[in-house]
């Protein structure tokens, strides 16, 4: 999750809006009054339609929010999350407080990293690399608990070695086993 999530108020110009989308890359923003109470949601698809006329540049975002909001719990698990961002298409969800008080943002990558184990996501950064080395999948990798195994055919001793390097250069990975 993102917190404190960055939100816009409803007097908040489109062209603000809209810059804050592309320097952030989120798609969408909260929209929440002075009391930090979540009123609305603006999306890159609602900046889209409403144009980028003069007149729209400069009008609120009040003008093309969406009022009606699907939030969560701050106490919501991620698998409730997950559902209900599936369930309701979304790719990102305002977090609130019982009194509506925004809390914070989550995205489906948010909800990825949470999901996926931490070896999973080594063993494909891992796998990427050895690609971009080889052109295409030549080894299969395993991971646990950091620990690298990378099994396969080389070419001869020094490729295995230039692997195993390979395999250290990656972030997160405590050891390696580079077996024939």
């Amino acid at each position: 999750m993102s917190s404190p999530a960055i939100a816009v108020s409803p007097g908040t110009t489109v062209r603000a809006a809209s810059a804050m989308l592309g320097d952030h890359g989120f798609s969408a923003l909260p929209v929440v009054d002075d009391d930090g109470r979540l009123v609305g949601i603006v999306s890159g698809a609602d900046l889209l339609l409403a144009g980028m006329s003069p007149e729209t540049a400069q009008a609120p975002v009040s003008k093309v929010m969406r009022g009606s909001v699907v939030s969560a719990s701050a106490t919501a698990s991620p698998a409730e999350l997950t559902a209900t961002m599936l369930a309701k298409r979304l790719r990102c969800l305002p977090i609130v407080t019982e009194e509506q008080v925004l809390v914070g943002v989550v995205s489906r990558s948010d909800l990825l990293r949470i999901l996926t184990p931490a070896d999973a996501v080594l063993a494909a950064r891992v796998e990427t690399t050895l690609r971009a080395y080889s052109g295409g999948p030549r080894w299969t990798v395993a991971v646990r608990d950091g620990e690298v195994s990378v099994s396969g055919t080389f070419a001869d001793q020094a490729e295995r070695k230039v692997v195993e390097a390979l395999v250290r250069t990656v972030p997160g990975v405590r050891g390696t086993r580079v077996a024939c």
